[in-house]
């Protein structure tokens, strides 16, 4: 393999690595810092990736600690998840649009 093939292959490994970090970290904050909140499945799209295969992604609508209604992309929704599905969340103040669902 040409030696500018293997640094390409290196930097985008570093890159997906660096991503699985963040998003490792950012979900154990919400787990260990997060304000519960109820919420409901208020959308549900349908994604395509570059192979044309689908996947769903599910948006829910809750009510934060001000009183303001915010609609987020939910990080792990549950098997068989449907449009209007209620659940328990947890979200960050600063960042109310990153949630996770309480299991």
């Amino acid at each position: 393999m040409e030696p500018w093939n293997m640094a390409v292959l290196a930097g985008i490994a570093v890159v997906l690595v660096i991503i699985a970090v963040y998003c490792v970290l950012r979900n154990r904050k919400i787990n260990e810092n997060g304000i519960e909140a109820d919420a409901v499945i208020s959308r549900v799209d349908t994604d395509y990736d570059s192979e044309g295969s689908p996947s769903e992604i599910y948006f829910v609508d809750y009510v934060n600690a001000e009183g303001q209604t915010v609609t987020a992309k939910l990080g792990n929704p549950p098997m068989n998840a449907y449009q209007g599905m209620p659940m328990r969340i947890k979200y960050l103040p600063e960042k109310p649009r990153f949630v996770r669902r309480v299991k």
